[in-house]
């Protein structure tokens, strides 16, 4: 690990002297990637300079207590000891998370597909407030959100809606939320009061570039028509809908969010490469499946993940779980709590398996 460490501080210099260059921002592209190398290096060149400073720490205060006689000083000496020996055995742990691969598309937008499943309206409902939960809590990151399509069931409820949220880290928070949300309340058109269990489906998908896809146009079948909803100017009024049918894998998306033709064209393609790119990613995730199994469930929309039950006021994450009685917040977008325990989780499952090759 501290053979690693040093070339990386080598790698760091390397990058400063790169990026303190005159002509560096004459070629965008390359000061782009200097500088996100530059931001995922700096924090495990800090910690590693703090652990070598503390480090050092623990070897001159051993050699002052050795020539020290006055027994105030010794105390002191001892209490910066022990202070930089746990620190030294936290920063090791720290270094070791720091070090660990990381998912390439943790900076990237997301798209997200929230469909109803078992119970009718009342999983519709659900939908839609699962939806506001991940809005409010893209508003807290301050996370732009902009809805693809939405299918609406007449009362309130989302049969289907598919959305962006772009802002910088949005995958890496939410790539978690992937699989099947469960429900159990009373229905507020159930009569006799008894408890219903509805499910949800979450599918969270990295927004793919055209460099991580290739699309060939050819491909693609789009058709327009009518836009329909709630009011708003142009809506029943021009053809601006757009469907698009991705004819080797028969992906069908449909976005009628904006006025222009041209722009839910372009959504929809967004669309249609996130999905590709998720398909193409499940395929390597099957080529590693063994790595797979130790990580914290990140993909698979029919595994069971959370329960959120309104009579109890509690949330429960089977994954990992982790019981909060907070379900009220959590409704609102509080969620970060899950989120900070599913990432200590997975980053726990990484180590171990780390652990376990060597």
């Amino acid at each position: 690990m501290f053979d690693r460490l040093e070339d990386l501080i080598i790698r760091f210099e390397e990058i400063m002297g790169e990026l303190n260059e005159p002509t560096v921002t004459n070629d965008q592209t390359r000061f782009r990637k200097l500088m996100k190398e530059q931001n995922d290096l700096a924090p495990i060149v800090d910690a590693y300079k703090e652990y070598k400073s503390q480090k050092q720490n623990v070897e001159d205060s051993v050699s002052m207590l050795e020539e020290e006689s006055d027994e105030e000083m010794r105390e002191l000496l001892k209490e910066e000891l022990n202070s930089s020996k746990a620190r030294i055995t936290e920063l090791e742990q720290e270094l070791k998370i720091l070090l660990l691969p990381t998912d390439p598309n943790d900076d990237k937008n997301i798209v997200v597909e929230i469909r109803g499943g078992a119970g009718g309206d009342e999983a519709a409902l659900f939908a839609a407030e699962i939806y506001r939960m991940y809005a409010r809590y893209a508003e807290r990151n301050r996370w732009k959100v902009e809805m693809i399509s939405l299918n609406e069931n007449g009362i309130g409820g989302f049969k289907e809606a598919v959305f962006m949220i772009n802002g910088q880290g949005a995958f890496s928070k939410l790539k978690y939320e992937s699989g099947v949300h469960r429900v159990q309340r009373v229905p507020e058109t159930e009569s006799g009061g008894r408890i219903h269990t509805s499910t949800i489906t979450v599918a969270v998908m990295p927004e793919a570039e055209e460099v991580d896809v290739e699309l060939d146009m050819n491909d693609c079948k789009f058709d327009v028509f009518r836009a329909s909803g709630n009011g708003g100017q142009c809506v029943n009024t021009t053809d601006s809908a757009v469907r698009l049918t991705h004819i080797p894998t028969g992906i069908v998306i449909s976005c009628q969010d904006e006025k222009s033709q041209l722009k839910n064209k372009d959504k929809a393609l967004r669309v249609l490469r996130a999905k590709l790119y998720e398909l193409e990613c499940a395929k390597q995730h099957d080529a590693e499946a063994e790595a797979r199994r130790s990580q914290v469930g990140t993909g698979d929309r029919s595994e069971k993940i959370r329960t959120y039950n309104f009579p109890q006021g509690r949330v429960t994450d089977h994954r990992i779980k982790l019981t909060l009685h907070k379900l009220d917040s959590i409704m609102d977008g509080e969620i970060q709590e899950l989120i900070d325990s599913l990432i200590a989780a997975d980053q726990a499952a990484k180590l171990s398996n780390l652990q376990e090759q060597y």
